[in-house]
Formats: structure tokens, sequence, C-alpha cells
């Protein structure tokens, strides 16, 4: 594990920056998604949809799609959609209808002999995937749907509108986006209230910290939750001390316990690793406002469109309790 970082206060303006900017990311990517229909080749409706790549022409309604990201295949399962085969993984509940479906390799690594009997008319890859899209681009038309985390909500509407396009379900799109709004509106402005925040992550023991611009920045960038601290936006996070998370002194911990979002149950809980006398110093510890966050929701299936809605309510009960 690195040397635990040194605490620094956040600039005062940082937060207010960070709201103000929230508005005009949405408004940039309410355009997004898609673009217009055509015919390919063959004679088969295409759409241009936006990716992380830039604008790219697909099949429409195709008969035959893969992911390997499982927010990906959240937001096509909430849109009504389906996918042919799914990554080897414990899927969440709500996603239980795949837990049979064909098993096309991990979430980062493809079987392409797999990939190939399926014969896919379309392959969705994003982040943990994203090394495997030159081969997979040989077997079927492959998108990038990458998550840019220093823009969650825009990459999140940008995908679910692109995913519409590609399935017909823009109405369906339009009115769970506008739920969505919502939700991010009301909780921001509760948030805005709450006091600072910490975010940590919990994994075989370890601790990490994570601040705006993270991976799990959406509670400050998006929820309007006030940094404790200052904390690179590095998608790993940083590895931190118990005597760093006390000196922080956070109103509010928010905490991922990764042991349990890949189902490696056999050490200590989030609550067991930060039971200790530096932690129980902090505001957050000695008035019980401590928020752990759906493991998987945050840390496997983060990207998705009902993942995401768990995540604000994660922090909206959170804070209201």
């Amino acid at each position: 594990m690195e040397s635990p970082m040194h605490l620094r206060r956040p600039r005062p303006t940082s937060v207010a920056l960070a709201t103000l900017a929230l508005p005009a990311a949405l408004a940039l990517t309410a355009c997004g998604g898609s673009e217009e229909t055509a015919t390919d080749a063959g004679g088969g409706a295409t759409v241009t949809i936006e990716t992380a790549r830039g604008p790219v022409e697909v099949p429409q309604d195709p008969e035959r799609v893969l992911t390997f990201d499982i927010g990906v295949l959240d937001t096509i399962d909430t849109l009504g959609g389906e996918v042919a085969g799914v990554p080897e993984f414990a899927l969440p509940d709500y996603l239980s209808a795949y837990d049979d479906a064909p098993i096309i390799g991990s979430l980062f690594e493809p079987d392409f002999e797999a990939v190939a009997e399926i014969d896919p008319d379309l392959i969705i890859v994003t982040g943990r995937s994203l090394e495997a899209m030159p081969d997979l681009e040989e077997l079927a038309p492959t998108i990038d749907l990458s998550v840019d985390e220093s823009d969650y909500l825009g990459s999140v509407e940008r995908n679910v509108r692109s995913l519409a396009a590609v399935l017909g379900e823009e109405d369906a799109a339009e009115q769970a986006l506008a739920d969505l709004e919502a939700e991010v509106e009301e909780t921001r402005a509760a948030g805005a209230e709450a006091g600072t925040g910490l975010i940590v992550m919990t994994s075989a023991g370890e601790v990490s910290a994570y601040g705006a611009g993270s991976r799990f920045g959406l509670v400050h960038d998006a929820l309007g939750v006030e940094p404790a601290v200052d904390i690179d936006s590095a998608t790993h996070g940083e590895p931190v001390s118990f005597e760093f998370v006390a000196e922080a002194d956070p109103d509010w911990l928010f905490v991922v316990d990764r042991d349990v979002a890949i189902g490696e149950t056999s050490g200590e809980s989030a609550e067991q690793v930060l039971d200790n006398a530096l932690v129980a110093r902090t505001t957050a510890w000695s008035q019980d406002q401590v928020v752990q966050l759906d493991p998987l929701a945050w840390y496997i299936v983060s990207g998705g469109l009902t993942a995401t809605r768990t995540m604000v309510s994660d922090v909206a009960d959170g804070i209201a309790s």
C-alpha cells in the first residue's frame, strides 16, 4: 500500500464551482445520444449514436447484443432491451434474469470463442474491457460506452440516450432521465446543507479516500456534499491512514465496501475496519452519520441507469436519516 497521503483542506471555491458546472454539463448532454438513422450496405437500418469516442453508426434494433459491462446491462434491461451474453460475475438481484445467460468472458477479458459462437450484431465495451476492443471489432461492430468520471451524470445521460436509440426506446429513456434529474436536484439541495463529507472505500482491511471528480465523486460533484478535504481525482483513490480520517473530521462518512462488491467476505467488513478510536473521534462516527453505500451499485454497476438512481438514493436517504 502506498504511503498515506497528506491532508489538504479544500479550496473555498471548489464546491461552488463544481455545483455551478453541473447544470451546464446536463444542458450540453441533453442533445446527446442518437443523431440520425440510415441503412447499411446490406439494407439494414442503422443509427448514429454518441459514444466515448464520438459519433458512431451502428445497427438499429440489433438481434444479438453483447456487453462486458454490468452498468450497460443494467441500462439495457431498464429500457426493456435484452442481451445475448454477459460476463461471468454475480449479478444484482434485479438482473437475475441473466443468471443463466451465456458467459462471454470476464469483466476484463472476452472469451473470444464464446463471443464468436453467438455471432453478435453489436458488442459494447467500457473501461474494464476496453483493451479488447480492437480484437472484438474483428468479430462485430464494437462501441465504447466508458464513463468519464469527471462528468459522471453527463456520461450516464449520453449512454442512456445512445442505447435507447439503438433499442428504439427513446420515450422510456427521456422519462427515466427526467426522473433521475429530479432526484439529483432534490438530493443536491439537501447535500449542500448537510455539511462536509469524506468518501472512503475499504478493501482487505485497507482504506482509500476519493474526492470530487473521482469514480465516487458523484457525492460531491452532483449531489452537493462539500468535501471535507481536497483529494486528487484518481480513479483508484488515495490510500489513507486512520489518522488522516480523524484529522479530516468529516460531518459525514460515505463508505464503499469493495470486498462485498466483489464477493470476498472472508475478511473484516467495512464497519469493522473503521471501528477504531481514531475514526471514532470524527463528527461522522460520533454522531452516527456514516452512510454505507450499496457496494454493487457504486463499484460494479455504476454507470447503469438503475444503479445510478440507487446511488443517488443512497446519499439522499443517508443524509436524511
